[in-house]
């Protein structure tokens, strides 16, 4: 068994401006504790306070503020108008998926011909391609969309443009190093150099949720944008949540406009599609949090693309029919527990792959590859590498002479950095600072490891990794944690990157029951710890092989999440344990 690397994990508790917390308090009549909240995660001025718990659509920014807005819109108007034909270009995960499915059903709504192609993970590779031009050129159209992609497809756009297909890109991937972009009609991506956008954090589905948007208002030809297209943007946001929850983008600013409204819109969704995958997900009728996309939407629309293709996520998306809806739902749920297994496989043949690299100062990325490793599973066991060893990782599927591999990140080290150093080992490469694709030749692995560990260690400086630490927002007294403060925290939601969970340290607790193992495969405890009167119900996910720890009678130091859990129709306030010490109090 690989050892953990890591030193044991750390407790922080947040800095916290006790006097700003209190302004807060009497300025916004806030309890307490959700002040404090806001104010040790640097919330402090009016209209941030303001806009964090009270989140306006009116506050979205105006999609004309994007680069290439205006001349995309004004080419689609003059598409539809004349009855040429749209391709809609996607690239196959929760971003692409979605954002195809919305201007789709955009396109149905206006009346434009349009068609869509979600290239095949393994036969097409990652956006642009030859498959792009085929495809274009079989269904007869004169203009291309992008969803997800395309910024850094300059030969395949410049391929596009000599034949007179004209290309509009909707990205939120970082430009190439070079500065050269390709020779399409627009490139809307907040990440253009040239962009003036004042948020430039957006997913691919909102991008080009975005040009639905300016689309709708060109048609319109004003601002107020026309009854039944209001009402589509508004129910289309359920797209935009799924691509903004899955893609892991912050969850502040826009984004949290976008997902917080997106989420009502999902519960309320009246699309055969979505209805369909909430049902297969078993989350219909109930109200839906970030988490909920995260763990149970987003793995089955994914599950599609990672073995194989994408197109039945897409098909299920745009059903029509309530009947074939729940196949193709029930379809992707068969695909997820495939999805599972594959995964479980090749995790353990990455462990074992990963044995040699344990010295973190020569490897501060671990790479590990393999013949014959699933392609479309290498992400998910990146991240699993990232969370078990604590230092970016990357995963390589080999398939012969070449090969494909994901890479996932630690927060504050951007992995597109240290892949640059890898360049000239690469056939091509790109992604974003947290996660990554790449394709290289076998030969030239051991070359690509060595440059992509010198150029992560140029970064680092002569620093290591720090160890796993646990950022704690206040300690609190457990009788405090009721359902009046509960409900204050729901104010917070949804919960995502940057925009995390409240975390509570509470001393001193002690087991009102001795716990219990539970799960299928036996790895949860659920607990139940006191404080004078106060019960609360618990669950440690994990820490099934911690239970010995906690020994009735002792002291417990708690470091939890609140959360609601509804059973039989009850909801109750519980904890989630993210970890715990015994003995005397720990000093922070």
């Amino acid at each position: 068994m690989l050892p953990i690397l890591a030193t044991q994990t750390s407790w922080r508790l947040r800095t916290l401006d006790r006097a700003r917390a209190e302004d807060l308090v009497r300025a916004h009549r806030l309890h307490p504790s959700l002040a404090a909240l806001l104010a040790a995660r640097g919330i402090l001025e009016h209209e941030r306070v303001v806009e964090h718990l009270d989140p306006k659509l009116g506050s979205l920014h105006d999609p004309a503020l994007l680069p290439g807005m205006r001349a995309a819109t004004a080419r689609l108007a003059r598409a539809i108008e004349g009855g040429e034909t749209i391709l809609v270009h996607g690239d196959y995960d929760v971003d692409g998926v979605t954002g195809t499915t919305l201007l789709m059903r955009l396109f149905a709504l206006v009346g434009a011909r349009a068609h869509w192609h979600i290239p095949n993970r393994f036969t097409d590779g990652y956006a642009f391609g030859p498959h792009s031009i085929a495809r274009a050129q079989s269904v007869g159209a004169s203009v291309v969309i992008s969803v997800d992609n395309g910024t850094s497809s300059l030969e395949t756009i410049r391929e596009l443009a000599a034949l007179g297909i004209d290309t509009i890109v909707t990205d939120h991937h970082e430009p190439p190093e070079s500065g050269e972009l390709p020779p399409a009609v627009a490139i809307i991506n907040p990440k253009l150099a040239s962009s003036q956008y004042p948020f430039r954090e957006l997913c691919g589905g909102a991008v080009a949720f975005k040009l639905a948007w300016g689309l709708a208002v060109e048609l319109s030809g004003s601002q107020r944008v026309r009854p039944e297209l209001r009402d589509f943007l508004v129910e289309a946001m359920a797209y935009v949540a799924i691509a903004t929850v899955c893609d892991v983008v912050p969850l502040v600013s826009e984004n949290r406009i976008l997902a917080r409204y997106g989420l009502r819109a999902l519960e309320s969704s009246k699309n055969p599609g979505l209805r369909a995958l909430l049902d297969v997900a078993k989350i219909s009728g109930q109200r839906l949090e970030a988490d909920d996309v995260a763990f149970k939407i987003g793995p089955r629309i994914n599950a599609s693309g990672r073995l194989g293709s994408a197109h039945k996520a897409v098909e299920l998306m745009l059903a029509t029919d309530p009947n074939e809806a729940r196949r193709a739902a029930n379809e992707l749920d068969l695909l997820n527990e495939e999805r599972k297994r594959i995964e479980l496989g090749v995790l353990g043949h990455a462990l074992r792959a990963a044995e040699p690299f344990a010295d973190r100062e020569q490897h501060p990325v671990l790479i590990v590859a393999g013949e014959g490793w699933h392609q479309g599973v290498v992400g998910i066991v990146a991240a699993r590498l990232v969370e078990r060893f604590e230092r970016p990782a990357v995963v390589i599927g080999l398939d012969g002479a070449s090969g494909r591999g994901s890479a996932r990140s630690v927060p504050g080290f951007s992995i597109l950095e240290a892949l640059h150093g890898g360049k000239a080992h690469t056939r091509r490469y790109g992604g974003h600072e947290q996660a990554a694709g790449l394709e290289l030749e076998t030969q030239h692995l051991e070359l690509f490891r060595s440059a992509v560990c010198a150029r992560a260690k140029e970064l680092l400086g002569g620093v290591e990794f720090p160890a796993r630490e646990i950022l704690i927002d206040q300690e609190l007294p457990f009788v405090q944690l009721d359902e009046e403060l509960m409900r204050q925290i729901d104010r917070l939601r949804p919960f995502g990157e940057q925009n995390d969970r409240p975390v509570f340290l509470s001393c001193g607790l002690r087991l009102a029951e001795e716990p219990r193992i539970v799960g299928a495969d036996k790895t949860h405890l659920q607990v139940q710890f006191r404080s004078g009167a106060k019960v609360l119900k618990g669950m440690a996910f994990g820490m099934a092989a911690r239970a010995g720890e906690l020994v009735k009678g002792e002291n417990i130091h708690a470091v939890y999440s609140p959360k609601w859990n509804t059973f039989r129709g009850e909801t109750k306030l519980e904890i989630e344990l993210i970890d715990f010490r015994t003995g005397p109090r720990p000093a922070l």
